[in-house]
């Protein structure tokens, strides 16, 4: 991930934007500030966010904000990778394939079900800290740079917790991690 300041910038807005509404729940208004600035500085919506194509090319699918891998988006099998190119992405920008298998990017939504609304503070900055994924089962793969985001204060990680929470519920079930093809996993 590389620090965009056209995009921070664009990013920063579109938080602050979407920060009134989540106001009216009676929330910290300048702890949600502060996360909306660190979402957009972090570029979360670049992979949590899904892509769809627009007039001009690929755009944010804003609608779908933070919520990560669309769950009505089959993707065909990911393209044979090699050595040197040893990783790829969706057009989506949400589904990403290498050596660790395919990970989708999660909902970060709060919805309850398939977001982060039954998830705590504590768990939530627990994962980021840890880089072990919230079900507990596995750790966070790439590309998610949770080692570079558990370097954050206890208070921006709540910052950006209370951000997320004060974002509209997008329902939105992601599909599954998939392991290489050919790795043991765990049967339960």
């Amino acid at each position: 991930m590389f620090f965009n300041v056209k995009k921070a910038g664009l990013g920063v807005l579109a938080g602050t934007i979407l920060v009134p509404a989540a106001l009216a729940g009676g929330s910290n208004p300048a702890l949600i500030k502060r996360g909306a600035e660190l979402v957009a500085v972090a570029g979360c919506g670049d992979c949590h966010t899904p892509f769809k194509m627009g007039a001009h090319g690929p755009e944010k699918d804003v609608a779908r904000g933070l919520s990560g891998h669309p769950e009505d988006l089959a993707l065909p099998p990911p393209p044979q990778l090699a050595a040197a190119w040893n990783w790829a992405g969706s057009a989506s920008m949400t589904a990403f394939v290498g050596p660790w298998g395919i990970t989708y990017s999660p909902n970060l939504t709060p919805d309850k079900e398939t977001g982060l609304g039954a998830v705590s503070e504590k768990a939530f900055i627990h994962s980021l800290r840890t880089g072990q994924h919230l079900d507990g089962k596995r750790p966070i793969l790439p590309p998610m740079p949770w080692q570079a985001l558990g370097k954050l204060s206890d208070k921006d990680l709540k910052a950006i917790f209370a951000y997320l929470q004060a974002q509209p519920a997008v329902r939105n079930k992601v599909p599954e991690y998939q392991p290489p093809a050919g790795a043991l996993t765990k049967i339960e």
